[in-house]
């Protein structure tokens, strides 16, 4: 039996990875789930897996879980500090699907640990990706994508020959925004925003679609996991989101990863890998589709794709501080204190005001992260004000 952690076991990539692991009991052991505070869904799912234990990263919520679980079995504990212990505590295969840099911790963890580490979490690699790459190379570890596009892109790229690729592209929906004149954004709300077409995903990342800059955080990742150069990276807009990416070669070759959106496929090639499960996902008609289009982003209505391309480029710090200006202003813009135009600005302005030295340590990443969500926090305020 394969044994598994899931980090972040109740949002959306967490509840489809375990909806897969309780599909086929006998294959998989469940060490740990965690979560914020979600206790309920938590504490559910850990006893339906049997799971060894159960974390809460927010420890007001810890006796409310404990309470949950007496009698279960299963042990419950608290604390960002707990959510790291069982990221150590030597999983087979861990899930690494956690939001936002909260998740940055607990990843380098589940890396020293020197398992197999499933990524979902994408602050990880924007933000601290060369800190990242050398801790898996240094402990041993195994790192899977687990976003569709680059896991489309890891399986389809020749590894043994990355002389042979021409450029890596990524398909982009275009989210519910993609024909939006410009002028009309101004009065997009978050709901309309949270409402993705294709996907069903969190609030932040359903945003980030909206804004397209998850596509742009998506090339700062395939940036660190593939072989290829910045200008190797590519975005295509697809609105079907049949296509999850392609290889291109310089042979002329191209070749793409289809199928139907749904995160039970790159979760179930990730947890099966090297070899493949079933899922209950419905097969690809391509008869259904009966033709697949496409079209280059529009990067004037889309600029938050644009300052991720520019800091990818410039390299250091520029992703972490980019990553955490619109952690901020996606929040800030959920909860009605900005407009949807000014998650991009806010960004910017950001980039504009600081620039430290590139981080060479995970603590070093994490204060630049903080000290840029201080300057946007700021700008946050001078629009509310």
């Amino acid at each position: 039996m394969k044994r598994v952690t899931v980090l972040g076991a109740t949002g959306s990539v967490g509840t489809s990875t375990l909806d897969l692991i309780e599909r086929n009991p006998h294959a998989f052991e469940v060490v740990a789930l965690t979560a914020n505070c979600d206790v309920e869904k938590l504490a559910a799912a850990a006893i339906r897996t049997r799971a060894r234990c159960a974390v809460v990263a927010d420890e007001t919520c810890l006796p409310a879980l404990q309470e949950r679980l007496a009698g279960s079995g299963v042990e419950a504990m608290g604390g960002a500090h707990s959510v790291c212990d069982v990221a150590r505590m030597g999983a087979d295969w861990t899930m690494a699907a956690i939001v936002g840099s909260a998740g940055l911790k607990p990843v380098m963890a589940a890396l020293e640990a020197g398992g197999t580490v499933a990524l979902a979490n994408k602050e990880s690699l924007v933000s601290a990706g060369e800190v990242m790459m050398a801790a898996a190379r240094a402990y041993g570890a195994t790192l899977l994508p687990v976003d569709s596009e680059h896991n489309a892109v890891f399986q389809c790229l020749d590894r043994t020959a990355p002389k042979g690729v021409r450029r890596i592209i990524l398909t982009a929906s275009g989210g519910p925004f993609r024909s939006t004149p410009k002028a009309a954004m101004r009065e997009i709300t978050p709901a309309q925003a949270v409402a993705h077409p294709n996907w069903s995903m969190g609030a932040k990342i359903s945003v980030d679609s909206a804004t397209m800059m998850n596509k742009g955080l998506e090339l700062i990742e395939a940036f660190h996991l593939f072989p290829v150069a910045a200008d190797q990276l590519a975005v295509l807009v697809h609105a079907q989101s049949v296509v999850h990416s392609m290889v291109e070669y310089v042979d002329g070759s191209v070749l793409a990863q289809l199928g139907t959106p749904d995160m039970r496929t790159p979760i179930a090639f990730a947890l099966a890998w090297p070899e493949r499960m079933e899922t209950p996902c419905p097969p690809l008609d391509l008869a259904a589709v009966g033709k697949l289009e496409f079209e280059n982003p529009d990067l004037d209505r889309f600029p938050a794709l644009a300052l991720a391309m520019e800091a990818l480029k410039a390299g250091g710090a520029r992703p972490a501080i980019l990553n955490a200006a619109n952690e901020v202003a996606v929040a800030a813009f959920l909860a009605g204190r900005i407009g949807f135009l000014e998650i991009a600005a806010i960004s910017a302005d950001t980039l504009s005001r600081y620039d430290p030295a590139a981080p060479e340590t995970l603590d070093a990443v994490l204060a630049i992260d903080a000290e840029a969500r201080l300057y946007a926090a700021e700008r946050v305020k001078d629009c509310v004000d």
